[in-house]
């Protein structure tokens, strides 16, 4: 926080000071206490467009409670259903599996027949762990395949799926959707940095798909400050699928030193191939043959298998650096829960409503999409996400779940957040935020260890200019929630 944003907190923290004086004795949920609701007004949002829910979670009802019934966009707070789902109907040590079976014999080290490999929804494969499972590959006496490389991705049943219609932006990593066999989440890192003779600019790709060309590097430009250099570098990108071409008709400046940059490209079917045939050859082993779709023989061991992180690793990521594209691969699993495959995503919804019914999690008027809350018709009202949070707190799955949540000015998406206020630490905040949206929804914990579940949803064409007005209603509840709560049921 800037040393101008730290001086306009204290000054609204201090004026809130007050609020808690301000109640009247066995009054019902506040709308917000006077001196929010001058905060939200300074923000220039009309509070008709702000949801906020706040509730001390040993309590039986929240203690401020203003539209909290209305149904907003949450953003990527949807999240916190996904994975308070998946915590309860997989548990937290549910790992998913990615098998390799050999369709011929093997002699030799030589593979006389094709390699089919089969996912079943891993959110996490990771350039490392295609690495591993080619390591795995060739430890098993695997050094050469005379046939092709057959890709089972039948475990989700998905419709046709545009990366560019959210936004027109489908080379950015956040718009990728999802697939049974994901790798890498469809992403290629580049890093940008001037040549050992600075004479140049050095592009490096990871990694090095076989179907993606770079035709054309920038040039080095000298003396010019780093500012927005990728716009500066001119990317063009011509991606057909099945093959993809980049070409930088810029300039990269050279005071911007090493810089990474993540982009999506090609169809899930020939990354996924590319990427594997990659790993493998990088391993030692050889392919030359063709990519194609098939079926994983049925009744047969795998030859190999690649287990990911236990769910609990996954949830973690989704929340703290709110991945869409994981959040999706993992909604999608919760169809499987009950249910035989294929995956989605209606089967999915299904599944998320039914555990919320049988646990009595009232959420009227919820609408998942795609469980990940990158979606314009995502709903949900304050009320109901608070259900949640309640009800989170006295499981006994609550620190499991909290400790998957962003921490106040410590990481994640809320790590240069609350960084010079007291409520550093103290907090743990699902972030949500898309052009109209600003919204969090977590708990605050204050000194004497009392758990706070708070939600905060703000639909809006100015939602950004809540987000201040948002920060210090946390440090309102940190500060003043339980003598304002005590005040309220005197």
């Amino acid at each position: 926080m800037t040393l101008a944003g730290a001086r306009a907190m204290a000054a609204l923290v201090a004026m809130l000071a007050a609020a808690p004086a301000a109640v009247a004795a066995g009054a019902a949920p506040a709308a917000l206490p006077p001196g929010l609701a001058q905060v939200f007004a300074r923000s220039g949002v009309p509070l008709a467009h702000v949801s906020v829910v706040v509730q001390d979670t040993a309590a039986r009802a929240p203690i401020i409670a203003l539209n909290a019934g209305r149904l907003r966009s949450p953003a990527s707070v949807m999240k916190l259903v996904t994975t308070w789902s998946a915590l309860n109907l997989l548990g937290p040590d549910y790992r998913w599996r990615t098998e390799v079976w050999l369709g011929g014999p093997l002699e030799g080290g030589v593979l006389h027949g094709n390699l089919v490999v089969k996912g079943y929804g891993d959110p996490s494969i990771t350039v490392e762990q295609l690495q591993a499972l080619a390591a795995e590959l060739r430890a098993n006496g695997l050094d050469a395949i005379d046939g092709d490389l057959v890709l089972d991705r039948s475990f989700f049943r998905l419709p046709p799926f545009d990366p560019g219609a959210f936004d027109s932006e489908p080379e950015k990593p956040y718009n990728v959707g999802p697939d049974a066999l994901l790798v890498n989440f469809k992403a290629i890192h580049l890093v940008l940095a001037p040549s050992a003779s600075d004479s140049g600019v050095a592009v490096t790709m990871e990694p090095a798909l076989a179907s993606v060309t770079l035709a054309h590097a920038p040039s080095l430009a000298q003396g010019i400050d780093c500012g927005n250099w990728r716009e500066r570098a001119g990317l063009a990108i011509d991606d057909r699928g099945d093959r993809a071409t980049l070409a930088f008709h810029g300039s990269y400046p050279a005071s911007c030193g090493a810089r990474d940059w993540w982009i999506s490209v090609l169809d899930h079917r020939h990354y996924a191939g590319d990427a594997l045939a990659w790993a493998f050859r990088a391993a030692g082993g050889r392919f030359d043959g063709a990519l194609r779709e098939g079926r994983a023989p049925a009744g047969v061991a795998p030859f190999a298998t690649l287990a990911s992180p236990p769910l609990y690793d996954v949830v973690t990521d989704i929340n703290k650096y709110s991945n869409n594209v994981m959040a999706q691969q993992l909604f999608l699993t919760l169809a499987t829960a009950a249910r035989p495959p294929p995956a989605t995503f209606p089967a999915a919804i299904g599944a998320v409503r039914r555990y919320l019914a049988s646990t009595g999690l009232a959420m009227p008027g919820l609408v998942l999409v795609n469980g990940s809350g990158l979606s314009r018709s995502a709903r949900a009202t304050a009320a109901g996400l608070n259900r949640l949070l309640v009800a989170a707190s006295r499981s006994n799955l609550r620190d499991a779940f909290a400790n998957t949540l962003p921490v106040a000015a410590t990481d994640g998406t809320l790590a240069r957040r609350f960084r010079d206020e007291r409520v550093a630490g103290q907090a743990v905040l699902k972030t949500g935020t898309l052009d109209d949206v600003r919204a969090i929804a977590g708990y605050v914990i204050d000194a004497d260890d009392r758990w706070f579940s708070v939600v905060v949803l703000v639909n809006d064409r100015h939602a950004e200019r809540a987000s201040p007005a948002l920060d210090a209603l946390v440090e309102w509840v940190y500060d003043h929630g339980a003598a304002y709560g005590e005040a309220r049921r005197r």
